[in-house]
């Protein structure tokens, strides 16, 4: 499917740049969505046509970002994913992050009493990455500016040292093409890029690293048959990563399975294209250099009230505009907000 195709599975009000926030699902998801809820509603149907889209999303992700379905877990929230990593660290543990890192992949790290967490500027984190350091953990796209972290510099470090890597990509999957299965762990919440409900995340877990962590919160969804694994004990979780799955919010999933299908449809490689170069527009109108993002930041005086009165919906941070770009971008939405702020 071209993008041009595509646009058309959308139906936004003009001026909405905020994906960063949360993405607008395309018209296949939300159809999906308002189907299961009418059949909830009415109690049309048992409950197991909901699940089996949380496995044909898990598919979709693993092939978005290079991995095996079976080294994918499915959550609900990063913070909740990363628990079981940052509990297995020992006594002591010495993290590295980026000083401005959103706090779902740094307060894990923080709230377990023996880790020793230390902080530098992102573009520095490479750099900082020594024989002391037990786990680099870093976004792979910063939320607060957009910034794009040396991915492949990081891993180069962290390797040398022996040092775990936990990336937070969830503001780079479904615009940025990278290859997960470089990292140790990778953690996306699916209701931004991905253009999913609120209520559905995933984690690429290594099987190295999955050999080191306790499944805490299994369930029966954990289950090597999740149908025979409602009652009763002995222990029989899934052999892959599926034993660190929760039980899904159903309608989370319905939506999102057809919101990745469109993205592997269209390509990762085609939608990066289109939203930096969106963002460079914006940029350059505001005299500002291109860059390789599609969330940017500017400061621009009293940014917040000119676009409110344009009626442009974007994060203002301590001053400074948030725009984001995806696929229902247009240069109109580009140009109404440069013309609230030149």
């Amino acid at each position: 499917m071209d993008l041009a195709e595509a646009k058309g599975l959308w139906d936004p009000e003009p001026g909405w740049l905020n994906t960063a926030s949360y993405g607008l699902p395309p018209r296949p998801a939300w159809d999906a969505v308002q189907h299961a809820l009418g059949d909830w509603r009415a109690g049309r149907t048992s409950w197991e046509p909901w699940g089996e889209a949380t496995e044909l999303a898990r598919g979709a992700f693993a092939r978005l970002v290079a991995v095996p379905s079976a080294d994918v877990a499915v959550g609900a929230a990063v913070s909740q994913l990363l628990a079981p990593i940052a509990a297995a660290l020992p006594d002591r543990a010495r993290v590295l992050a980026p000083d401005m890192e959103f706090t779902s992949n740094l307060f894990p790290w923080l709230a377990q009493p023996g880790a020793r967490v230390r902080t530098v500027p992102a573009d520095k984190l490479s750099g900082a990455v020594d024989a002391e350091t037990d786990v680099v953990a870093f976004s792979l796209v910063q939320s607060s500016d957009g910034a794009v972290a040396a991915y492949d510099d990081v891993v180069a470090a962290a390797r040398v040292h022996g040092a775990l890597v936990v990336v937070d990509a969830t503001q780079a999957c479904g615009w940025l093409p990278f290859d997960a299965s470089r990292a140790d762990a990778v953690l996306v919440a699916a209701y931004k890029w991905l253009m999913g409900p609120r209520g559905a995340a995933f984690a690429y877990l290594s099987p190295e690293l999955r050999e080191r962590l306790v499944p805490s919160a299994a369930g029966w969804y954990a289950g090597e048959d999740v149908h025979s694994s409602y009652y009763g004990p002995p222990l029989r979780l899934a052999a892959n990563a599926r034993r660190f799955d929760i039980s899904p919010a159903w309608f989370s999933w319905v939506g999102l399975a057809p919101a990745l299908e469109l993205l592997e449809r269209i390509g990762i490689p085609a939608i990066h294209a289109h939203n930096v170069a969106l963002a460079n527009r914006f940029l350059v109108a505001l005299g500002r250099p291109p860059g390789d993002s599609a969330i940017v930041t500017v400061d621009v005086p009293g940014a917040q009230e000119r676009l409110a009165a344009a009626g442009v919906r974007a994060a203002v941070r301590a001053g400074r505009v948030r725009a984001a770009f995806h696929l229902y971008s247009t240069e109109s939405d580009v140009d109404m907000a440069v013309n609230a702020l030149v």
